[in-house]
């Protein structure tokens, strides 16, 4: 494929930015990739592994002549990046993230930026429970959403350049409402993992059943179910406190169900229980079916044995 950006610049250097590095220069998507992260150990560690072109000091710096500007940062920092960088963004830059929350970045960031720049907020429906400059892969993306939400009036031909280069990574794109995407992530993504957490939290509550024994004996349920519980903790503590409202409904929501099958449970209504699981069975089979995971044991991942689990 052809260059779409110049230059990018990519603030904060973990599995998100760092695929997208990989990614775009494997498949010379742009002309250059300028990387900066907050832990001088992390800018390290990029520069000896050669995640990207060029690491820079500061995200000012980073930023300087940039085509598109990535925000990988958790949710909570993002307005101070947007407020340190503005004055040195290139007019005309597009400006795009990663959050897993949406329209709480578009209030952390948007105020901050000129209006001579192209503010697309992002998201890629794909990850691991890696994090760290070491945790990247260029195939990350590939069959995976990347949703765009895009609020008020947005250069047409700046959002379609954006997903041209989200198309080249593999991914495939969709435009959403910001209030909608917070509401269908914490319905597929942020529950989930409030629900993993909690599970590996009970576990370690009963004391009738050691650590060891959880770890020694953890059977295809309890493993899978609680991967994503290794997932960055900073990371998923702002997204709880930044998409609050919809989490809560959702959760709300959950145990009304809970509770639900507790009564099926102890009253022994077989049938209801049955008909239950059927229902759901049907929804992952068609996780399955839409391409968006397998059938295949350990759900058809392999562990990386450079990854880091921090």
């Amino acid at each position: 494929m052809s260059v779409i950006y110049d230059r990018v610049a990519l603030i904060g250097l973990g599995l998100i930015a760092g695929s997208m590095s990989l990614a775009m220069r494997e498949a010379g998507l742009a002309g250059e990739v300028v990387g900066y992260a907050r832990s001088a150990e992390t800018r390290a560690t990029a520069e000896e592994i050669g995640l990207v072109d060029r690491v820079v000091a500061t995200a000012a710096e980073a930023v300087q002549g940039a085509d598109l500007v990535v925000l990988a940062v958790p949710v909570g920092a993002m307005a101070e990046v947007a407020q340190e960088i503005a004055p040195h963004l290139k007019p005309g830059a597009t400006v795009t993230d990663v959050g897993s929350v949406k329209q709480a970045v578009i209030t952390a960031v948007g105020p901050h930026l000129p209006e001579n720049v192209h503010f697309i907020p992002g998201h890629p429906l794909a990850g691991t429970e890696h994090s760290g400059p070491r945790s990247g892969f260029a195939s990350l993306f590939r069959n995976r959403w990347w949703l765009l939400t895009p609020e008020g009036e947005v250069d047409a031909a700046a959002i379609a350049r954006l997903e041209d280069l989200v198309r080249g990574f593999g991914a495939n794109t969709e435009r959403m409402e910001p209030a909608h995407h917070d509401l269908v992530l914490a319905v597929t993504s942020h529950t989930p993992h409030l629900i993993a957490y909690t599970m590996v939290g009970v576990a370690d509550h009963i004391k009738r059943v050691t650590e060891g024994e959880v770890i020694k004996y953890s059977a295809a349920g309890f493993r899978d179910f609680t991967r994503i519980a290794a997932s960055d903790p900073t990371m998923w503590r702002d997204v709880f406190l930044q998409n609050k409202d919809a989490v809560l409904d959702i959760l709300g929501r959950f145990t009304e169900e809970l509770f639900v099958l507790q009564r099926a449970i102890r009253m022994g209504d077989g049938p209801h229980l049955h008909d239950y699981f059927t229902r759901t069975r049907a929804i992952r089979r068609g996780i399955i079916e839409a391409g968006q995971d397998t059938s295949a044991a350990d759900f058809g991942r392999q562990a990386k044995p450079d990854s880091s689990e921090t």
